[in-house]
């Protein structure tokens, strides 16, 4: 059976209604999300069976968290309770020229406060689970998130189990005093699969492509741009066996270009270039990615 793993924080999304910006909007719609939950239910879509871990408030805005991974058939038998208050997080879609806005109100969440030895990973890692993904979001809400996440790693690791991240800096979190390369390398240091874009390497690793600037190429951006930091992170991480990145051009935002490159050491592969247009909600789009390479890498792993 292979069995996913996922460890990370659900939040509670407030969106303003349509294309309205904030000062606009008289209500918020209500969504639950996050990098790793929205994983776990892209890959719950597609038949694997899969488990979200995290930490919750003991209420009723944390119950409807944990009821909207259930509806999805997303496993939590491993979430814990604790903490005051679930994250929140209020977006405002872009439009046209206009791109979206978040506003993050997540100090203090349950995992925020989560400490090494609250979850009993040999446990969770013990009922047939092949894979575990975590993203870069996770280390940077708190030092002692970063400490499970690595408590997991190292737990996962001597079991063998494939291990894949998705390095998604994110500008408005790391907000405590942690070296934040230094805990990403030794976080990083430990997986198989790594996604990560041009932004990710640099502010992460200070890892640059030879020749790619972003703000020329457009959204005309060329896989063979990114050869360059594949072949660095291969040599950072030796560990890894593939490294992946996602081509993504905004040409407005409701009209974006996507496609998907992956080096295994020796060869580069690249997807053909989708044209998304009249784009409903483009957040979660990298994890809808990261859900299908997942899925791939399982169910077509025997195959180049």
């Amino acid at each position: 059976m292979n069995k996913v793993v996922t460890f990370g924080e659900i939040m509670l999304r407030l969106s303003s209604p349509g294309n309205l910006r904030f000062s606009q909007s008289n209500s918020f719609d209500v969504v639950y999300g996050g990098g790793e939950s929205n994983v776990a239910v892209s890959l719950s879509n597609y038949g694997i069976p899969v488990e979200f871990v995290s930490r919750i408030p003991n209420n009723d805005i944390g119950m409807c968290a944990l009821m909207e991974m259930r509806k999805r058939n997303v496993g939590v038998n491993h979430v814990i309770h604790g903490g005051d208050r679930l994250g929140i997080y209020f977006l405002e879609t872009g439009a046209v020229s206009r791109g979206s806005k978040v506003v993050y109100d997540r100090s203090n969440s349950a995992i925020s406060q989560i400490k090494p030895g609250m979850i009993n990973w040999k446990k969770v890692f013990n009922e047939g689970v092949t894979w575990f993904h975590w993203t870069g979001i996770t280390p940077a809400i708190s030092q002692g998130a970063a400490n499970v996440c690595l408590e997991a790693l190292k737990v996962a690791s001597d079991l063998g189990i494939t291990i894949s991240t998705d390095l998604n800096y994110r500008s408005k979190l790391w907000n405590y005093d942690g070296d934040r390369e230094a805990i990403m390398t030794e976080l990083t240091s430990y997986c198989d699969i790594i996604l990560g874009n041009e932004e990710d390497a640099e502010k992460h690793f200070g890892i640059k492509p030879k020749s790619l600037d972003i703000t020329k190429e457009g959204h005309k951006v060329k896989a063979e741009s990114f050869l360059d930091v594949c072949k660095q992170m291969m040599r950072k991480f030796p560990n890894a066996k593939k490294v992946i990145t996602t081509l993504r051009g905004s040409i407005s935002a409701s009209h974006n270009t996507w496609a998907g490159v992956m080096y295994d050491g020796n060869k580069m592969y690249k997807s053909c270039e989708y044209q998304i247009t009249d784009i409903v909600d483009r957040v979660g789009g990298g994890d809808s990615f990261m859900g299908g390479l997942i899925y791939g890498l399982i169910k077509y792993k025997n195959n180049n």
